[in-house]
């Protein structure tokens, strides 16, 4: 069976109607389309997410899943293995060889624990166990500086903190990330280490959609030499300090990613006035306007 058979074959991963409000899983504006800036995509679902592959920049243009905060489970955390996904070819995909000797981490875009949910049954448990798995193709990761993708307090926990402001609401979220992609950003080993990421993060609010934007900035942190200087040989090692975390109107992220949006630009929760004032950076979650 060739790729392109087994991908039309696949089952839905990401369900648009999960918030029982239809939500499309992003794809090209008619924009990006004129400008073929997204023509070479491929999907690909996996067990409760899906990833929208671009076959040029070897990264994910954007990762939707859904999160059913109350049939979470728990699993402890085993041997997983990070690997190429076999139904499209491997260079398309951006591999162990990026990540290799250097401060580069393999960045979750869909979390690892986000589509881990399912039934309290033996069937909802195998399913939770092959969602954690699906998490860890390399077609569900990207490359983040070890500063960035270990400092999990605000970035990680922005779901979280959404999570529990939807309580009231059955505990339901979708959630879309990928790297920004930019001319800016850095050639390294064949492929372009994105220095931004988006995450908008949706749920319903009484019988409206919600939705809240973000984007964190990791351009402080990124060092794509390949030969660094020591610090045991005596070198100066910059302080390149933190990485930087916004909520920004969920129109702009549409505008800097060429991806149509569709219901979560009228969905957004930041206020207008602070909106027009510019990106809101944040330090701690308590300061995110839902």
């Amino acid at each position: 069976m060739c790729w392109t058979d087994a991908v039309a074959s696949e089952p839905v991963g990401y369900d648009p109607s999960f918030l029982g409000i239809e939500v499309p899983l992003p794809d090209a504006s008619a924009d990006a389309l004129l400008n073929t800036v997204l023509l070479n995509t491929v999907l690909l679902s996996y067990v409760h997410f899906s990833v929208r592959l671009d076959r040029e920049r070897r990264l994910a243009r954007v990762t939707g899943v859904n999160v059913d905060g109350a049939r979470l489970i728990e699993l402890e955390r085993g041997g997983e293995r990070w690997r190429f996904d076999d139904r499209v070819p491997v260079e398309w995909q951006a591999g162990p060889a990026i990540y290799a000797d250097n401060d580069l981490d393999r960045g979750h875009l869909v979390r690892r624990r986000d589509p881990v949910w399912g039934d309290a049954d033996a069937a909802g448990r195998a399913a939770a166990e092959l969602a954690e798995s699906d998490t860890f193709h390399y077609t569900n990761a990207a490359p983040q500086a070890a500063g960035f993708n270990q400092s999990k307090e605000l970035w990680l926990g922005l779901e979280d903190h959404v999570l529990a402001y939807a309580d009231a609401n059955g505990l339901r979220l979708s959630v879309f990330t990928a790297p920004v992609f930019s001319i800016d950003d850095p050639p390294y080993r064949g492929i372009r280490v994105p220095l931004r990421f988006f995450k908008i993060v949706a749920w319903r609010s009484g019988e409206a959609l919600a939705a809240a934007g973000f984007v964190l900035d990791q351009t402080p942190l990124v060092d794509t030499r390949e030969a660094r200087p020591s610090v045991e040989a005596g070198a100066t090692v910059p302080d390149l300090g933190p990485y930087r975390t916004f909520q920004v109107p969920v129109a702009d992220i549409a505008a800097l990613t060429g991806l149509e949006l569709g219901p979560l630009v009228a969905a957004d929760r930041m206020p207008r006035a602070l909106a027009a004032a510019g990106w809101r950076r944040l330090e701690a979650s308590d300061q995110i306007l839902l």
